[in-house]
Parts: C-alpha cells; structure tokens; sequence
C-alpha cells in the first residue's frame, strides 16, 4: 500500500504522472500511485491544483470479444 515510511507519514509525492490530458474542459494529469487528479499548466509545465472528481463515477467493466 505505501511503498515508504516517507509515503506514510507525509502522504503521496505524486511524482509518478501520466502525460498531460484534455477532458472535461480543462488539461489535467493524474497521479499513478494514488489516483488524485491535478490540473496542468501546459506553458509553465507545471501541476497544479487538485481537480476536484466525480462523486459518482463508477468503472465500465470491458467486454471480451466473443
């Protein structure tokens, strides 16, 4: 679950992101480690605020080919 006491004590550095996203009216990156999402400044190159999530978002099981 926590790959350090570091991680632990003082929580995910989120420094494992994917590539920059555009979705839902903004370009955000996601952390790998923990799922938090966060806002990007694509000319700074900077993460920025986190993006406040769906309540209710629920995952699409995927279908197998029959």
């Amino acid at each position: 679950m926590f790959d350090s006491f570091f991680e632990l004590v003082f929580g995910c550095p989120h420094k494992n992101t994917t590539f920059p996203l555009t979705a839902r009216g903004g370009i955000y990156v996601a952390c790998l480690d923990c799922g938090k999402e966060f806002a990007y400044d694509w000319k700074a190159m900077q993460i920025g605020e986190p993006v406040a999530t769906r309540p209710n978002t629920q995952a699409v099981p995927l279908r197998r080919p029959a």
